[in-house]
């Protein structure tokens, strides 16, 4: 395999990550909530969370959803090798549940005002998805 010269490799979350088991939770039905209480370290949980209160026009618990989501998947994203910075494929599923939370933080951010904030969502989410 040749080194990527271009810079930081992508980091995949693994197969076996929790986000793997809330989304198959989430999508048979079970309540996101409860999800989220069982598998505290599931970004997809709190995604769901935060997009659910997001569009329910409730922005500050959609921020505070998402900032937790937010923050497993960075702790996952960095025992999966990532030195914060570089690719995350939106295309492998297990990282689609940290990217939600960082876009919903976004939304979130911007939607209560912290405008720097939601400048810094959406650049990192632009880097990190290219």
């Amino acid at each position: 395999m040749q080194k990527n010269l271009l810079g930081p490799d992508p980091t995949y979350l693994p197969e076996d990550h929790p986000d793997m088991a809330a989304r198959a939770a989430v999508e048979r039905g079970d309540d996101p909530r409860d999800v989220a209480a069982r598998l505290p370290a599931s970004s997809y949980a709190w995604a769901v969370l935060a997009r659910a209160a997001f569009d329910e026009k409730d922005p500050v618990a959609a921020y505070a959803y998402a900032r937790t989501g937010y923050h497993r998947g960075l702790d996952a994203l960095r025992r999966a090798g990532w030195k914060g910075q570089g690719p995350i494929p939106a295309g492998h599923v297990p990282n689609q549940g940290f990217l939600s939370a960082l876009q919903t933080l976004g939304d979130a951010a911007a939607a209560i005002g912290e405008d720097d904030e939601a400048a810094r969502c959406r650049n990192f989410l632009a880097d990190a998805t290219v």
